[in-house]
C-alpha cells in the first residue's frame, strides 16, 4: 500500500511524491473580499466561478451580512483597508449601492469588479453611483472586465455585442470621473507587449482616464484550469522559483461568501476557490487567520507560477 496518494492535490499535507505541501502564513488583512452572489447577466465560456443568469450557488450578500464583517474587521484592523466586491455581476445584487455606501462611509477603499454592462447602466444604479462618486470618488475604484482589446476575441468569450456594451459602460464611468482599471486575460497566448499596445490604442480611442504606466491599471490574468497538469508546490519551491509566499493573496486576503441554503456566510482564503469545502475557514474573520495549504491547481498555476492576484 502506497504511503501517499499517487494523484496530485489529494492530500492536505503531502504532495503525490510524499513531499511536504507548501502552506502560506496569514500576515494580516490588506484586502477583504465579498462575493455578492454568483448570478450574472451573461455566461462566459471560461468563467472560473461558473457565473451565469441561473447559477445561484452563492446567493446575494445583504447589507447586514457585510456590516457584520466590517464590524469584526474594525476589531482586527485599526486602519482602513481595501474592500473588494466580486461576483457574478455585483450590480445584479439589489442592495449593491447600499453595500457600497456602508463600506465607503467607514473609510475603506473599494475595488469593485464589474462587466459594466446593463445591470450597471440601469437608471437606479447610475443615480446611486453618481451620488457615491460625489462623496467618495478617490476611494471607489472600478475594475472592468474586458477580456481582450479586440471585439472579436472579447465577444468570443462573452457573447455577441458584449464588447460594445462594456465599452459604453466604461464610457459612462469615465464621463462621471470614476477611477478605472481594466482586467484582461491571457486566454489567447498574446505577449505582454502586444496586449499592452492593443489596450493602449483602445483606451486612447475612447479617451478613457486610464494610465497604463500606473500599477494595476491593466491586469492580465493567467487562465484557470482545475484539470491542468501543474506541479504541486513544496516549501523548496519558494527558493527555486524566487517567490515570496507573503505576496500571495492568501497571505493578506480573505473572501466572504454565502452558499445557497446556508444560514450564515463563511470565509475563504481567496477569490479563486468559492466551492471547495476543504478551503472553508469558518464563519468569522478572527477564526480565518490560520495558514492556507496550497492543495489546489489554482494555487500553483494562478498564484505561485502565474503571479496572479485579484487585489490592487
Amino acid at each position: 500500500m502506497a504511503l501517499y496518494p499517487t494523484q496530485k492535490f489529494q492530500d492536505q499535507d503531502r504532495t503525490a511524491k510524499g513531499e511536504p505541501r507548501a502552506r502560506v502564513t496569514f500576515e494580516g488583512f490588506k484586502t477583504l473580499w465579498f462575493n455578492t452572489g454568483t448570478l450574472c447577466n451573461i455566461t462566459c465560456v471560461n468563467c472560473y466561478i461558473e457565473s451565469s443568469p441561473t447559477n445561484d450557488r452563492l446567493v446575494y450578500l445583504t447589507p447586514a451580512d457585510v456590516a457584520s464583517y466590517l464590524d469584526e474587521l474594525a476589531t482586527l484592523k485599526s486602519q482602513p483597508i481595501e474592500i473588494g466586491f466580486t461576483g457574478g455581476e455585483p450590480f445584479l445584487n439589489p442592495d449593491m449601492i447600499e453595500i457600497l455606501h456602508l463600506t465607503l462611509e467607514r473609510g475603506h477603499f473599494v475595488l469593485l469588479l464589474t462587466n459594466a454592462m446593463k445591470p450597471m447602466m440601469r437608471p437606479r444604479v447610475q443615480r446611486g453611483l453618481t451620488e457615491l462618486l460625489a462623496l467618495y470618488r478617490e476611494k471607489l475604484n472600478f475594475r472592468v472586465s474586458l477580456d481582450h482589446w479586440s471585439p472579436v476575441l472579447h465577444n468570443q468569450e462573452r457573447g455577441e455585442g458584449a464588447f460594445e456594451e462594456t465599452c459604453l459602460g466604461i464610457d459612462w464611468l469615465a464621463a462621471q470621473g470614476a477611477k478605472l482599471a481594466i482586467a484582461g486575460r491571457n486566454l489567447w497566448g498574446e505577449g505582454q507587449d502586444e496586449s499592452q499596445a492593443g489596450f493602449a490604442a483602445l483606451i486612447e480611442s475612447h479617451q478613457w482616464p486610464i494610465q497604463l504606466d500606473q500599477p494595476f491599471a491593466l491586469v492580465l490574468f493567467p487562465e484557470l484550469d482545475a484539470h491542468a497538469d501543474v506541479p504541486e508546490i513544496t516549501p523548496n519551491c519558494w527558493t527555486i522559483l524566487g517567490v515570496d509566499p507573503s505576496s500571495l493573496m492568501c497571505a493578506s486576503s480573505r473572501m466572504v461568501v454565502k452558499r445557497k441554503g446556508a444560514k450564515n456566510p463563511i470565509v475563504l482564503p481567496c477569490t479563486l476557490l468559492p466551492y471547495e469545502p476543504a478551503f472553508e475557514l469558518g464563519r468569522t474573520l478572527t477564526g480565518s487567520q490560520g495558514d492556507t495549504k496550497l492543495n489546489h491547481p489554482h494555487c500553483a498555476k494562478f498564484c505561485v507560477l502565474g503571479g496572479g492576484s485579484c487585489s490592487a
